[in-house]
């Protein structure tokens, strides 16, 4: 698996929006359990600009790939999927979780850091040899980045060019390594936090403070 990293890519280095990006998402401690850090993207939402600007440098990076499959991950990955795909002409497929789809299904489970669940696609969404895009909030295992290729590309035939994330660990851990496709994230999940910083459009956000434990 190649990762990559929007600022340590040309032309992105020190790019000013990266670290608004960072700085817009909100930490929440011990959500959904003790120890996970979770890496909250709605305050990123609430900042037109930054949710711009996160969909722009994704839309910048594919434009030109000829992807024509953008398939959004439940639930966050909706979020971003949709504006990406719309962008680049490419049609949005949402991977949902089971039960949601009322047509007939094909189905991929996956393990979490703090469970299991299952990813479903509507059979004839995507077709053998389309070339797809990958999206999610975060990767932090790989579990469910993984189940997604493996719904696309072993169980539908189609191409993932790639995958792409708002936040993402330097190391994946676990053993996920999203079967060898590569991966593209714009920003570091945020430490272990304060919230003394100033509100986004009323809702409190957290800066950076002392230890990074976990994330979703």
């Amino acid at each position: 698996m190649e990762k990559m990293f929007a600022g340590d890519q040309n032309g992105l280095q020190g790019d000013p929006r990266l670290k608004a990006i960072s700085e817009a998402i909100r930490v929440v401690p011990h959500f959904p359990k003790p120890g996970i850090m979770f890496q909250d993207i709605t305050t990123l939402l609430l900042d037109h600009k930054c949710f711009k600007d996160t969909v722009d440098i994704f839309v910048d990076r594919y434009r030109d790939m000829a992807i024509s499959v953008v398939a959004g991950v439940e639930a966050r990955g909706f979020m971003f999927g949709p504006s990406v795909a719309l962008a680049i002409g490419a049609k949005f497929v949402p991977l949902r979780k089971p039960r949601k789809l009322p047509g007939e299904v094909i189905s991929e489970a996956y393990v979490l850091e703090y469970g299991t669940d299952c990813l479903e696609m509507h059979v004839g969404a995507v077709q053998p040899g389309e070339r797809a895009l990958v999206i999610d909030d975060l990767v932090a295992t790989g579990g469910t980045l993984s189940a997604a290729i493996r719904l696309l590309v072993e169980r539908v035939g189609a191409e993932v060019v790639e995958c792409a994330c708002v936040v993402g660990l330097r190391e994946v851990k676990g053993q996920h390594r999203l079967n060898g496709k590569p991966l593209y994230i714009l920003v570091e999940p945020r430490q272990q936090t304060n919230c003394s910083a100033p509100s986004v459009n009323g809702v409190e956000t957290c800066r950076r403070d002392d230890v990074y434990l976990s994330a979703t």
